[in-house]
């Protein structure tokens, strides 16, 4: 009979991956915190509408890669392929938006994109993200790249960010007429999805992997040179408040992200260590969005960061040994053993070996297995109601009264 095998594209997280996503977790989550945010878990079903009328149908999320299909209840649903949307759901459907006030969440978790896997790349990936709500000031927006920073600074990763600005409704009707008269001009020389792009949400077209296209569009019209005057004040405030906080950047024209909700601010944070230039965070400002999806008038700026992009670049600071390890010189005491065990379980750390083995045997599997403590129940022991104990980081050793341990 043949195994079944994993999904492609979706891989099973062992201990020792585990402990690595554990850690950038447990990292990120402290920080935000310290940043006032509170934790917020979404679904990881939901309307396809949501996506749809979110990230935008222009985009290959939507247009190619989300897991769509209809429930038993003939409901048109799809795995969430992001985080933002589903919070922004959550943040109207809760009646956040009507209190105003500045509101502050991060999440963690999976995400579903059917894409081809690469590294770094899954069809089940996993972010971390934050979403602060109601705050309109670009020092906002400084906030929220300086805390990814101190994420990456935290988890030893090198990084580059780059930074643009994808102005507002009053400058870019303008710019979209500009950009697509230039694209017009290129058509012939663009790919099929940049011809689609270009009636659907042109400015998408300066984010095409298409090698032969990113050559052709590098002297396209620039969105910062179309600012209006409040878009180009604040995008001015960004690159001084960030070089007064010793954050280095690069401003680079064609950032403008793979979702359609964006504007004003936009960032990405990349690393030369998986790839070239390859994102490991992004985001941005989407003021919009919480009124395009049926709530009330809101700012908005976040982003996401990809676990699975990150984790070759960490390292787990090694744990000190800690714990106790049980072990019996003979299987007739296992019994005994196993409820001096179960007393320690729930305030420390603690594995009962099962099988007998020599007093040399527990003693290294003890170490292996990252124990301070040897706890040994032989025949010495049980007639005089004692347990051995070494101290693996002492190498020190005692024999005490069970009653006592």
């Amino acid at each position: 009979m043949k195994t079944i095998q994993s999904l492609r594209g979706m891989n099973d997280t062992l201990h020792n991956v585990a402990d690595k996503f554990e850690y950038i977790i447990n990292t990120a989550t402290e920080i935000a915190k310290n940043y006032g945010y509170t934790q917020i878990e979404t679904p990881l079903l939901e309307e396809t509408a949501l996506f749809k009328r979110s990230v935008g149908e222009s985009s290959d999320i939507v247009g190619k890669e989300m897991y769509q299909f209809l429930d038993k209840g003939g409901n048109d649903v799809c795995l969430r392929p992001e985080g933002t949307a589903g919070v922004v759901r959550s943040f109207i459907q809760n009646k956040f938006d009507k209190r105003g006030g500045n509101e502050k969440f991060f999440y963690h978790g999976a995400m579903f994109r059917y894409e081809r896997p690469q590294k770094g790349r899954l069809r089940l990936f996993h972010q971390f993200g934050c979403e602060s709500f109601g705050e309109n000031s670009v020092f906002e927006d400084v906030s929220v790249i300086l805390l990814i920073r101190d994420i990456f600074d935290a988890l030893e990763i090198g990084y580059k960010l780059k930074i643009n600005s994808l102005g507002c409704s009053e400058c870019m009707p303008t710019y979209r007429e500009n950009l697509v008269s230039y694209l017009e001009e290129k058509r012939e020389e663009l790919c099929e999805d940049c011809h689609r792009r270009i009636e659907t949400n042109p400015i998408r077209t300066l984010d095409c992997k298409n090698e032969k296209c990113q050559t052709e569009l590098s002297d396209s019209p620039k969105i910062v040179q179309n600012l209006c005057e409040s878009c180009d004040s604040d995008f001015e405030i960004l690159k001084r408040v960030l070089k007064e906080s010793g954050m280095d950047f690069e401003v680079d024209t064609n950032l403008v992200r793979g979702l359609d909700y964006y504007n004003k601010t936009a960032f990405e944070f990349v690393s030369d260590e998986i790839g070239s230039q390859s994102a490991i965070a992004g985001g941005g400002r989407y003021d919009k969005l919480v009124e395009f999806l049926g709530g009330k008038d809101t700012p908005a700026v976040g982003f996401a960061l990809g676990i699975e992009r990150i984790l070759d670049l960490v390292k787990v600071p090694e744990a000190e040994n800690s714990g106790y390890y049980f072990g019996t010189l003979d299987s007739e005491y296992l019994q005994k053993l196993y409820l001096l065990g179960t007393q320690k379980r729930g305030k420390e750390r603690v594995h009962i070996e099962l099988k007998k083995r020599s007093l040399n045997k527990h003693l290294q599997n003890a170490d292996k297995m990252g124990y301070r403590f040897c706890a040994i129940l032989g025949s010495d022991e049980v007639a005089n109601s004692t347990i051995w104990i070494k101290d693996l980081k002492l190498s020190s050793e005692d024999t005490i009264s069970q009653d006592a341990f």
